[in-house]
């Protein structure tokens, strides 16, 4: 049988070169055959395996290391505990003072020369404690109805306080010196409240005569001292 001349094939690896003849075409034809076949199944294995590498890649990817146990939470702290409370300061003698009273004290009233026309009051305190001497005192002389003002520029800038023995002052002026005043009379009893709350008066002794009283009649806030106190 003749042969025909001889042709290149590109089969599924590589080249082939093909020699056709009489009984070579069948063989020729099942290599083509079996080349396609290998070539498109290689592919279709490459793609699969493309695939499966890449799924496999996923998969990896996917594949996450064990999550770490939690820690255990640390037990709570004890509290503290509280300080000890300090103990209290123990108060000044001070501030355990009370409004002085007529059954621990003494009382007195003076007529003195100067500034004319006044009356000295005097407050010892004759208890064993503190007492105090609040604002002004608040005097009755006679019959009188009322009890007159205080001379509001006199106020100390603290309360008279009187340890045991101790006395305050208060001056009373009992009349206008240039007896501008009226309404005058004359006055044998004296009752002194301490303060304008007090309800017990101190009835200190006047002279025999008794004193001059007039509506200018006016009183000092207590002081600590005698001269303090005149000065009103």
């Amino acid at each position: 049988m003749r042969r025909r001349a001889g042709r290149t094939r590109r089969g599924g690896v590589g080249w082939i070169r093909v020699r056709v003849g009489a009984h070579g075409l069948r063989h020729v034809l099942v290599v083509l055959v079996r080349g396609e076949r290998g070539k498109s199944g290689g592919r279709a294995d490459g793609s699969a395996g493309g695939a499966a590498a890449s799924s496999g890649t996923t998969g990896a990817q996917g594949a996450s290391g064990s999550k770490g146990s939690s820690g255990t939470t640390g037990s709570k702290g004890s509290d503290g505990s509280a300080g000890s409370k300090g103990s209290s300061g123990s108060k000044g003698s001070g501030a355990t003072s009370a409004r002085c009273s007529v059954s621990a004290t003494r009382t007195t009233a003076t007529v003195v020369s100067r500034p004319l026309n006044h009356m000295l009051l005097t407050v010892t305190n004759t208890g064993s404690k503190n007492c105090d001497l609040l604002y002004y005192p608040a005097v009755r002389f006679g019959e009188a109805q009322s009890v007159p003002a205080a001379y509001e520029d006199s106020k100390p800038q603290a309360v008279v306080t009187l340890a045991p023995g101790e006395s305050g002052y208060a001056s009373v002026r009992l009349s206008a010196g240039d007896g501008g005043g009226s309404d005058g009379y004359t006055a044998k009893s004296l009752e002194v409240y301490f303060d304008t709350g007090a309800n017990t008066a101190a009835r200190p002794s006047l002279p025999a005569k008794g004193v001059y009283v007039d509506d200018s009649i006016r009183v000092s806030y207590w002081q600590s001292t005698m001269d303090d106190a005149l000065n009103w």
